[in-house]
């Protein structure tokens, strides 16, 4: 999965950093919309209606200061975010420490099917 994350604050007032992911298909798209939401729920962040959600196209999470664009990767070759905001500095999301709540669960364990449930 491409996950980039682009630091748009000097480019744009709406928000401070895009969060831009590919999925292969609407499941997968609703998916991670879902595994989104609770987590971050859970970390104590809420967002705004997810604009998208009913098509599964492209979800967007607006969190204000980060928006999260859940794509299929024909949209997103489509719309072209990356080339839009490709010249934006990337966050090496990677290397970043993630709260607790936000860190996957080991498989089988009971904290991902809480999660999941």
């Amino acid at each position: 999965m491409d996950i980039r994350v682009y630091n748009v604050e000097n480019q744009i007032k709406v928000a401070d950093y895009f969060v831009v992911a590919s999925a292969t298909a609407r499941p997968h798209v609703k998916a991670l919309y879902n595994e989104l939401h609770v987590r971050l729920k859970a970390a104590g962040e809420l967002h705004a209606k997810a604009e998208g959600l009913d098509m599964s196209w492209w979800v967007l999470l607006d969190y204000l200061d980060v928006v999260i664009h859940i794509q299929q990767s024909e949209a997103r070759e489509y719309y072209g975010l990356d080339d839009l905001y490709g010249d934006c500095p990337q966050l090496d999301w990677q290397s970043e420490g993630l709260p607790d709540v936000l860190v996957p669960p080991e498989e089988g364990t009971k904290g991902e099917q809480e999660l999941t449930a």
